[in-house]
């Protein structure tokens, strides 16, 4: 039987398919690592309830999991509460910013929990001109905006 303690530490390393720079924990989905019985249950809330991701996470951690020596994994999708960009964390954050990407202020999406484009400073030079060029970037939970100073475009992690 996999240790928990060597779950939990193996399940934090495991890169999010869309964005390989952060891991599943960065990201704030993994919600709990925990035995019941002789199952190991992950317990995961996708960032929005159409992640294409999702599958792929899924099959990912149980995948690694079984490598390891678990003899039983479960994934269990839990969409409530329901993820929020507060839910990165600050290493997360860094990760996003030094992968090229603005990532999410705290508290900003809007109360009716939409995907909300801000005006994020450049994660390539840390200008604050920046200018949305289109609602949706490299996936949909992105918007692309482009630096006025450097005038170079990157993806800012909309706040949810």
């Amino acid at each position: 039987m996999l240790a928990l303690s060597d779950a939990k530490a193996l399940v934090a390393t495991l890169p999010d398919p869309e964005i390989p720079a952060v891991s599943l924990v960065d990201l704030g989905i993994v919600r709990d690592v925990a035995y019941d019985d002789d199952t190991l249950v992950v317990t995961v809330t996708p960032t929005y309830t159409g992640c294409p991701a999702t599958a792929v996470i899924a099959l990912d951690i149980e995948t690694a999991l079984l490598r390891q020596g678990a003899e039983k994994v479960r994934i269990n999708t839990q969409m409530s509460p329901a993820w929020t960009t507060d839910w990165i964390t600050a290493e997360g954050r860094e990760k996003l910013r030094a992968y090229g990407i603005a990532p999410p202020t705290m508290a900003a999406a809007n109360c009716a929990g939409m995907l909300s484009a801000q005006s994020p400073d450049c994660p390539l030079c840390g200008s604050a001109d920046t200018a949305l060029i289109a609602g949706r970037g490299s996936t949909p939970c992105k918007a692309q905006f482009r630096c006025n100073a450097c005038l170079e475009p990157f993806d800012y992690f909309k706040a949810i």
